[in-house]
């Protein structure tokens, strides 16, 4: 294969395809090294990392910082009208969750928070960073900002668990209304360090505004996706 073919890309992104389509390369399977691909298709690194890129745009394959190119498992099904929470949407789906907590602390709500959860200016919320994994990959880096009056102590609690469980164990809140924003976006430093991909890689943000059932404005999500991790929908449904 000479790279000066334009085909050469195509080429072997169709090889590459054709392996995972037929289950020779399966799910969470660690591609060979570039230098061992590019001796492989008889090509250039530059060649092979455009075809690489381009599969990766597709969600067949998907790179890790430091630990080189994976095949993608199933996107987990996302639906925006269930009430389920992380770790029983994945289990519900088959698949194995894990929740890791990175921080959390009382501090000044950003301008940007103040008008989610429509806060006068200077005010203060509680943050709490969270990463989370489908199968063991690192799929969500999550930001929760709550209201402090709603959750005084929380932070003195496990916060690896559920914190929609916690809400209604310790609290008695029950998730109500909830707006969502979905924003196609770049991954920023956080995000991108908690999902061992590099600073910039494409993502989805779902901005998520929860009341409970009385009508409160209690907490707002910011979730970012790793783009090839899940498939969202929604039902709308005749009133």
């Amino acid at each position: 294969m000479r790279d000066d073919e334009p085909r050469a890309v195509t080429t072997i992104c169709h090889a590459l395809q054709e392996q995972i389509q037929r289950g020779l390369l399966p799910p969470g399977e660690k591609l060979p090294a570039e230098r061992q691909l590019s001796e492989l298709f008889g090509t250039t690194r530059i060649t092979l990392r455009e075809a690489l890129v381009q599969l990766e745009a597709q969600g067949l394959i998907y790179r890790e910082e430091r630990r080189g190119w994976f095949v993608s498992p199933p996107r987990l099904a996302y639906d925006l009208n269930s009430r389920s929470h992380f770790h029983a949407m994945v289990a519900a789906q088959g698949r194995e969750p894990q929740t890791q907590m990175l921080s959390a602390r009382l501090q000044p709500a950003s301008a940007s928070i103040c008008q989610r959860l429509q806060l006068p200016a200077l005010s203060s919320v509680i943050q709490i960073c969270r990463a989370r994994r489908i199968d063991r990959r690192p799929v969500l880096y999550v930001e929760h900002y709550l209201k402090p009056e709603y959750f005084p102590g929380i932070l003195d609690c496990d916060l690896d668990q559920s914190l929609t469980e916690l809400y209604a164990e310790r609290y008695g809140v029950h998730y109500g209304q909830v707006t969502f924003d979905l924003l196609p976006t770049a991954l920023h430093a956080e995000a991108a360090a908690a999902l061992k991909v590099s600073l910039g890689t494409p993502g989805l943000c779902i901005a998520r505004v929860n009341h409970d059932r009385e009508g409160r404005l209690i907490d707002c999500d910011l979730e970012y996706w790793r783009h090839d991790a899940i498939h969202v929908s929604a039902v709308m449904r005749d009133r």
